[in-house]
């Protein structure tokens, strides 16, 4: 969870995170979206990778990269478990 919240903390992390929510997308592609170096990029992919966000996916020559949702979901259940709220987990039977 540290390493989720750490990859979270970055902008362009979070950028990349809502880029990727439309779908996969090869590692160019994201690259382009910014003015910054290659390397740089690579890294906070690699910062997203560790910490379960995001999955890459070789597909020919290039890497394609896609959302892990379920580290999302986990990140806001914590969220929600904080501020009380109840998550369709915790909710009582109606019945």
């Amino acid at each position: 969870m540290n390493a989720l919240f750490k990859a979270l903390s970055h902008p362009v992390r979070r950028s990349i995170v809502d880029m990727l929510r439309k779908g996969p997308m090869a590692s160019g592609d994201i690259a382009a979206a910014f003015d910054m170096s290659w390397p740089t990029i690579t890294g906070h992919l690699n910062a997203l990778k560790d910490a379960g966000l995001v999955s890459p996916e070789r597909d020919g020559a290039s890497i394609r990269y896609r959302l892990e949702i379920s580290a999302v979901e986990e990140a806001l259940a914590f969220l929600l478990a904080m501020t009380g709220a109840r998550t369709p987990d915790t909710e009582e039977d109606p019945r």
